[in-house]
Formats: C-alpha cells, structure tokens, sequence
C-alpha cells in the first residue's frame, strides 16, 4: 500500500505541477492580450485623431486651390483686355516687346527715328 501511496502522492505532485504551470500561462497570454489590446486602442485613437486633421488640412486646400483657380482665370482676363495691350505701351515698345518674344535682338545701331517708322509699318 505504500508503494500505491506513494506513487499517487507523485501523480498528484506531477498533476499539481503541471496545472500550475498552465494556470500560469494563461495569466501570461492574459496580461498579454491586456497590452495587445490597450495598444490597438491607443493606436486606432491615434489613427482617428489624424485623419480628422488631415481631413480639415484638405478641406483648406480644397479651399485654396479653389481660390487659386479663380483668380488665376481673373488675371487671365485682365490682361488680355485691349487696354492693357494698346493703351499702356507705346509703338515702339510694343514692338520690342514682340521681337523680345520672337527672339529677335533690336539693333543697337538702328536710330531711334528708324524704329519709330518701321514700328508704324509694321502694324
């Protein structure tokens, strides 16, 4: 009976083992999920606050490109205007303008009466 009793004291010993030590690993996975857990948390609240800043920042430059846009087209307009062509510069400096934009160097030489007369024939 000995034998017996001492070989269910081992059976209880090593059962008593073992269950705590898988007792103890659930506590383990326990408090690790806890973490895993608070983590996501703190993350999605992270990713939340984000996206409504970055949705505000497009929102505003919705808002600026929008104006850029129209006021672009607004001076687009102005200067297109007959005004601003005819009325601001005279003869000769509307056509320096134009062989400025065609490439063409004015002559350093050329009197200034020549330039008045050939500006006069060119229009």
């Amino acid at each position: 009976m000995t034998k017996l009793r001492l070989a269910g004291l081992a059976l209880l010993l090593v059962a008593t083992a073992a269950g705590s030590w898988q007792a103890r690993g659930w506590y383990e996975d326990s408090h690790r999920l806890t973490a895993e857990r608070a983590l996501r948390l703190a993350i999605d609240a992270a990713f939340a606050r984000e996206s409504e800043i970055a949705a505000g920042v497009e929102a505003r430059l919705a808002e600026l490109t929008a104006n850029e846009r129209v006021i672009d087209r607004g001076i687009i307009r102005e200067i297109e205007k007959p005004l601003y062509r005819n009325v601001c510069l005279g003869d000769d400096a509307v056509r320096l303008l134009n062989d400025a934009a065609t490439g063409r160097a004015p002559d350093p030489a050329e009197p200034a009466a020549a330039l008045s007369g050939r500006a006069a024939g060119a229009d």
